[in-house]
């Protein structure tokens, strides 16, 4: 029973941290409407496969982390100049795309590399799971024994490829409802991955002081 509750608190908190818009899920939901579903869920894959390993580091890292909170410091600086990078990068991909004839592209391979990449680039996961986990551990609801810990690894692998799924089936549904603010998808991207850098920024120098 223990295993069955670790498996669902890593798929429920991995989907739940996942359902709003994000660069993850944007990207997944882009790739959907300019490729196809099939390319899209390569890209979730890729995506999902990170989210393995970060979540297993995350388990590891905690205890480290609530006893070194400079280590987290370090990361949330980090993500700050991804973050800016990514903004940058997607402005500029808005600008080009609306000068560019769309093309039929849909290499699998690609798709799944840009997941791993991603998904890699997303610093605030393994902080994330950190929390989690240090959260149910408070509330003696985390168990750091090998199997609890493989199934909650597990769990939130597929919650995260679960949701990425998701937005990328209804990817058309969506476009419909969200209206203006799919249209140019890297714009949108743009502005989170901006955002998230803003509120690093703004954390780190206004909140921790």
């Amino acid at each position: 029973m223990i295993l069955i509750f670790h498996l669902l608190f890593g798929f429920l908190f991995s989907f739940i941290g996942s359902i709003t818009p994000s660069m993850l899920n944007m990207t997944t939901l882009k790739i959907s409407l300019e490729k196809n579903e099939t390319a899209a869920n390569y890209y979730n894959l890729g995506v999902s496969l990170i989210v393995f390993i970060q979540t297993y580091i995350a388990v590891i890292l905690t205890n480290y982390i609530s006893k070194n909170p400079s280590f987290l410091e370090s990361l949330e600086k980090a993500g700050i100049f991804i973050f800016i990078l990514l903004s940058f990068y997607f402005y500029r991909q808005s600008k080009k795309e609306k000068t560019q004839v769309k093309t039929s592209n849909t290499k699998k391979g690609s798709s799944f590399l840009s997941g791993i990449i991603l998904s890699f680039l997303n610093m605030f996961a393994i902080p994330f799971f950190c929390g989690i986990v240090a959260t149910l551990s408070l509330f003696n609801l985390f168990n750091f024994d090998i199997f609890p810990v493989l199934f909650f690894v597990f769990g939130a692998g597929v919650g995260s490829f679960f949701i990425l799924f998701l937005y990328s089936k209804y990817a058309k549904q969506i476009q419909k409802k969200a209206g203006k603010i799919t249209k140019d998808i890297n714009l949108v991207l743009s502005v989170l991955t901006g955002l998230f850098a803003v509120l690093t920024l703004f954390k780190l120098f206004v909140l921790n002081d």
